[in-house]
């Protein structure tokens, strides 16, 4: 609707920002419907003291502030505030990085720009996004949004050259009244969403080279991208209910390949498969999955002959150390990220590849999972815990640190000699 609303852009290649991440998906249709280019412009709103789910303002990625008028009526004190810019702006940086190693940011300037959000509750994280768009210098700025009070259409408009609101109703309690549908977006959709625009507005074979693997008489897809110079490959083995998209292993792959090293990440189940939740604890088939993968490697001209590597999370490391275990020496070097290594405990004695754990300081029953792993492994071995780091490695930097281990971890053990067993 809000694309049919917009249509006089139509053939003017509108570059279209959503504010992530409910707008992502949004942008993506109207882009699509306009001719354009979509991106996403990140904001955050600045929380009210005991009430978060109330805006105070918000602040974007360079960190402009924008405040409400009734901020200071609520009790905000300026160390409440600095604390609050300060988290937001670490959640924006991360975000950033998680968003940028699948589509880099597209120059606003001069072009015909739209900012789109699914709705618009106090107006300030749009009036955010404009004013940081503005002083990129758009040839035109629009504000869109699916629905919104008509007193905060009104405060956004010194803000924006055309607003475009497709109803102001009355009787206005939250944006997701409007929807037959509110699912949340998460990070996975909004990190293919950004893939897809990317190949999309840099030409179709932009992209990294998408594979398909034969399997168990199935054709599991992947992504294979080996730099210049290449001196590893390191296949990625997802964990319980994520996928080849996993924002976070996606990070971790552009690190790796700022270090000349390649990547595939790939579906280690079907579509299918993986609605039987048991499947995706099937640390055999898993396994399996992975050996076909190394396999399906060797038939490869691009990365025939790399040292191989494994890198898995949660579930998908305990079959990268079972995979491992399997082919000896063919299997340079492991690394696990917040690795569920005690189901692969039968296999641990057998792993001669060198074996990095990295867990999170605040994931305590994982780490004691990874002591007693780390215990039983006899190859090069080493046990890096992150102090402030949860299970997912969410918090601002924990994910970069962790990307960073592994990078030195396979830089050393790929381009290096055979490293010897340890007892």
């Amino acid at each position: 609707m809000l694309a049919r609303e917009l249509k006089g852009y139509a053939g003017k290649n509108p570059l279209v920002l959503a504010i992530p991440r409910g707008a992502v998906p949004m942008a993506r249709i109207i882009a699509d419907a306009l001719g354009g280019e979509a991106d996403v412009v990140l904001v955050r709103k600045l929380r009210a003291p005991m009430q978060p789910e109330l805006a105070i303002g918000s602040i974007d990625e360079h960190g402009h502030v924008f405040l409400t008028e009734y901020a200071r009526r609520l009790g905000v004190s300026d160390d409440y505030l600095k604390r609050e810019k300060r988290e937001q702006m670490e959640t924006l940086q991360e975000r950033r990085r998680l968003y940028t190693s699948v589509h880099p940011a597209v120059d606003p300037a001069a072009r015909i720009v739209i900012v789109v959000d699914d709705g618009i509750a106090t107006g300030s994280t749009m009036i955010a996004a404009l004013k940081s768009v503005r002083e990129k210098g758009p040839s035109r700025l629009v504000a869109a949004a699916a629905v919104a009070p008509a007193e905060n259409v009104e405060r956004i408009r010194p803000y924006a050259d055309e607003v475009v609101c497709l109803t102001t109703p009355p009787e206005f309690y939250a944006v997701g009244q409007f929807f037959e549908r509110f699912d949340q977006v998460s990070d996975e959709e909004v990190v293919e969403l950004l893939r897809r625009m990317g190949k999309q507005n840099q030409g179709a074979d932009s992209d990294d080279p998408e594979v398909v693997i034969p399997v168990d008489g199935h054709l599991l897809p992947g992504n294979l991208a080996v730099p210049v110079g290449a001196i590893g490959l390191v296949i990625f083995a997802h964990g319980s209910g994520s996928s080849r998209l996993s924002p976070r292993n996606l990070y971790v792959a552009q690190v790796l390949h700022q270090a000349r090293i390649a990547t595939l990440l790939f579906d280690l189940l079907t579509p299918l498969e993986d609605e039987i939740y048991e499947n995706r604890f099937n640390i055999p088939l898993l396994a399996r999955r992975l050996l076909a993968a190394t396999a399906w490697l060797e038939s490869c001209p691009e990365a025939r002959g790399l040292p191989i590597g494994y890198f898995g999370a949660s579930t998908g490391a305990a079959a990268a150390l079972i995979a491992a275990s399997d082919l000896g020496h063919k299997v340079r070097a492991v690394v696990s990220r917040g690795g569920r290594p005690d189901l692969a405990a039968h296999a641990l004695g057998q792993v001669t590849a060198a074996t990095l754990l990295i867990v999170g300081g605040r994931d305590d029953v994982v780490i004691a999972m990874n002591r007693s792993a780390y215990a039983q492994l006899n190859a090069v071995k080493e046990l890096a815990i992150i102090p402030g780091a949860t299970h997912l490695f969410e918090e601002p930097g924990k994910l970069e640190e962790a990307a960073h281990l592994a990078a030195g971890w396979f830089g050393r053990h790929l381009a290096g000699e055979r490293p010897k067993s340890r007892n």
